[in-house]
């Protein structure tokens, strides 16, 4: 309980100096590892424009790996800045491939609700809460946070289903980057068995949390995102 008004306006302050200290746009570009191979590129676009965002993640195979991925994945994840950060709005899921399997979530924050589309199907799944993320923008709520707790629990929309995840926070160490060196805090999902998808995401702080590195591991597969080049513009 806030019972004062100066605590009230120093939690207001340090909200809007972490919004003010958030990029107006970024473009980052990451090598893509599986199992210690490459095996192509990921390249994330974020606009803002006054209080409304448009996040894109576009994944190519290249190298003799391609044969994996032969089209291309794109992510988007549209929506509104606020105080406590992204609020998404839309997510969706697309393959070059098989655009048959467009994936599309819109979010109702007024009915807590979300209504999916995929193949043809429709349906609604009751239950959001504040500070719900999708599948994209849960790494870059990092960055528009007021603050991140060590123990860090949220909701995550993907195209086709609605999880709770915590992660909880511990010394990532120094990262080489194309923004040089960075001293690093990691943050790992806490699974509760041994055949859920395990996700660590490494922030740098002096950054304002850019997600530096990630990696995802499930089924004896490991997926490495690396950061190689970033334009940010405050």
């Amino acid at each position: 309980m806030i019972k004062t008004l100066l605590l009230a306006f120093g939690l207001f302050a340090a909200a809007a100096a972490a919004q003010a200290a958030a990029p107006q746009e970024m473009s980052l570009e990451y090598d893509l590892y599986r199992n210690g191979l490459k095996l192509g590129q990921v390249t994330d676009t974020f606009i803002r424009s006054s209080d409304r965002y448009t996040l894109t993640s576009e994944t190519r195979a290249s190298g003799p790996l391609k044969a994996l991925w032969p089209g291309s994945i794109r992510l988007e994840s549209t929506g509104d800045v606020t105080r406590q950060g992204l609020r998404p709005e839309q997510f969706q899921h697309a393959r070059s491939d098989s655009p048959h399997k467009l994936a599309t979530a819109r979010l109702d924050w007024k009915q807590r609700s979300i209504a999916y589309q995929y193949k043809g199907e429709s349906w609604t799944v009751d239950g959001l809460r504040d500070g719900a993320q999708d599948q994209l923008s849960q790494v870059y709520q990092f960055m528009f946070a007021p603050a991140v707790p060590a123990d860090y629990s949220l909701q995550v929309v993907s195209g086709r289903d609605l999880n709770d995840y915590r992660y909880a926070r511990s010394e990532g160490g120094t990262i080489e980057t194309p923004l040089g060196p960075l001293v690093t805090q990691q943050y790992q999902r806490i699974t509760r068995r041994p055949d859920e998808k395990a996700v660590t995401v490494w922030v740098a702080p002096a950054r304002n949390n850019l997600p530096v590195q990630i990696r995802v591991s499930e089924d004896g597969v490991i997926l490495e995102q690396r950061l190689v080049r970033a334009s940010v513009r405050d």
